[in-house]
């Protein structure tokens, strides 16, 4: 199973990236506002990070990767295919706006925001209403909280240190995945000039004390 990755884009295609990671290329699903947002900043960086989301049944054998920016983005799109009738390949067409937006329509029951989405109609959108109502308000404070965290404020080369305390945060003190990294990446929004795991774990627990 595929679960993250990191690499080079090879090229872009029409619904996502060709993607060199670890001398294979990957092709990789993503939302359209994820291609646009990364045609926009490509300047043959030198690195993208991606979690994955790995999809393959008997209707489709063929595996697809589908690629998201933070956990968050993957829980959320996790939880919106527990609608019904929204598969993998129609709710990542459909997630054309952020997620705290996408999230805080459905708290608020805005079907008309709802039917703005790629590829849902009026009858989908009351669905995903009657289904999610209430279950995605933790969503709603990734775009829409006190300060809005920007995930590419963490330099490329830190990112592995980055990785490496959200491990231990996750395996060894009980944090979920998706507050392990909002912690570190909040601790590089505090202090630019961490260099170390040391210092990052140092800066994380800093706010927390």
């Amino acid at each position: 199973m595929i679960g993250y990755l990191q690499g080079t884009i090879l090229q872009f295609e029409s619904d996502g990236i060709l993607m060199l990671a670890g001398n294979i290329g990957y092709e990789v699903l993503l939302n359209p506002q994820m291609v646009e947002k990364l045609k926009f900043r490509n300047s043959n960086e030198s690195n993208i990070s991606l979690y994955i989301y790995y999809h393959q049944t008997e209707r489709q054998p063929k595996p697809v990767l589908i690629g998201f920016e933070t956990l968050e983005d993957k829980e959320f799109f996790q939880t919106f295919i527990t609608v019904d009738a929204i598969g993998p390949m129609k709710a990542v067409k459909a997630m054309t706006r952020p997620v705290g937006e996408m999230a805080r329509a459905i708290e608020k029951k805005d079907v008309t925001f709802l039917t703005s989405l790629s590829g849902i109609g009026k009858r989908t959108a009351e669905k995903i209403i009657a289904t999610l109502n209430g279950k995605v308000d933790r969503f709603v404070a990734v775009t829409t909280g006190k300060k809005e965290i920007d995930t590419d404020y963490i330099p490329v080369e830190m990112r592995d240190i980055g990785m490496q305390v959200e491990d231990v945060l996750v395996e060894q003190l009980g944090h979920t995945p998706s507050s392990a990294k909002r912690m570190t990446r909040e601790a590089f929004q505090r202090n630019s000039k961490i260099s170390t795991p040391e210092e990052l774990f140092d800066e994380v627990f800093k706010e927390k004390g």
